[in-house]
């Protein structure tokens, strides 16, 4: 296929052209990127919401509602679901797209599964690229549901306008993560299942933490937003169409301080630097793994024959003459 005729089918929201895109820029294949080259021009049109929390805290329910409320208001919406790599496959777990099934449908809403593959903070390159993808298929909103794997998830900051971090009430575990780093991320908390016990305290907390903050950028003071058992269907759904409304009103913010301009050139200086490591480290460990020499190096920094840091610096002189 053409590089102009493949751009032509998912700028008109072609699912199988753009599936295709994804999967191979996952699996790294030189085309791919010389497809995204030319993609990446017709970006930046779309709102990027990380939605970030501790496992079980509810996400995939969350988002599944989230679609449901922005389609009500006639948005599209692309949802990347960053689930734990198989062991077996080295591909994505695909819980949370068997979840979101409902939506599979409509030409309205694209959801794709991704594969952290070890990458820090739970997010593989490839969710970068394919937040681009989506961008270009014209997709107003959207969401990257994170894996929750603790105090690494803060790299959803690098690729999000607004980041949700998700809270339960009775797990020990949320305020401490939020002291490890999710304090400073959070643009929205989420306090989901809220009609359990300990909910109250748990809003209390956060509002004691944030009356901590010395200043909040823009003036924007992180909102606390309740939202109760799933299954009382109104309550519910009034709760997250409050969370829809609260993170529109959050990039209006962005846009009217001057702070979107800021989080943009973040996520652009990200892209670069990964893009600079993909360019300039990844040749040079392929080739010293094939060549062998990789091995060597390891035996003898098991024998203690040498140290990691000078054998960098002598790979390197050698590599950027």
């Amino acid at each position: 296929m053409e590089e102009s005729e493949q751009l032509k089918k998912i700028k008109a929201g072609d699912v199988r052209t753009a599936s295709r895109l994804i999967r191979n820029l996952e699996d790294e294949i030189p085309e791919a990127k010389n497809a995204l080259k030319r993609i990446f021009l017709h970006t930046g049109k779309a709102h990027v919401v990380g939605i970030t929390g501790s496992p079980g805290a509810g996400k995939s329910t969350l988002v599944d509602a989230l679609i449901t409320s922005y389609r009500k208001k006639g948005d599209t919406v692309g949802v990347l679901a960053v689930d734990p790599t198989s062991p077996f496959t080295g591909g994505a777990i695909l819980g949370d797209r068997i979840r979101m099934q409902k939506h599979a449908e409509d030409s309205g809403v694209f959801v794709r599964s991704l594969a952290t593959r070890g990458a820090l903070g739970g997010l593989s390159k490839a969710v970068g690229d394919a937040v681009h993808v989506l961008d270009v298929m014209g997709k107003n909103l959207i969401l990257i549901e994170t894996v929750g794997a603790g105090q690494q998830e803060v790299d959803i900051i690098n690729h999000s306008h607004t980041v949700i971090v998700v809270l339960v009430p009775g797990m020990g575990d949320d305020i401490q993560a939020i002291k490890a780093g999710m304090m400073e991320i959070a643009d929205i908390f989420v306090i989901n299942k809220a009609d359990r016990d300990g909910a109250n305290k748990l809003y209390n907390e956060l509002v004691a933490m944030l009356n901590m903050a010395h200043e909040f950028p823009g003036g924007w003071r992180p909102p606390i937003i309740k939202i109760g058992n799933c299954f009382d269907a109104v309550s519910f759904a009034q709760s997250v169409d409050k969370l829809a409304a609260t993170v529109a009103d959050h990039y209006r913010c962005l846009e009217e301080t001057g702070l979107l301009g800021d989080r943009m050139k973040r996520k652009a200086m990200v892209e670069l630097g990964e893009s600079l490591r993909d360019a300039i480290l990844s040749p040079i460990l392929k080739e010293m793994t094939q060549s062998g020499e990789m091995d060597l190096f390891v035996e003898k920094l098991l024998k203690k024959e040498a140290d990691p840091y000078t054998i960098a610096e002598e790979a390197a002189r050698r590599y950027l003459k």
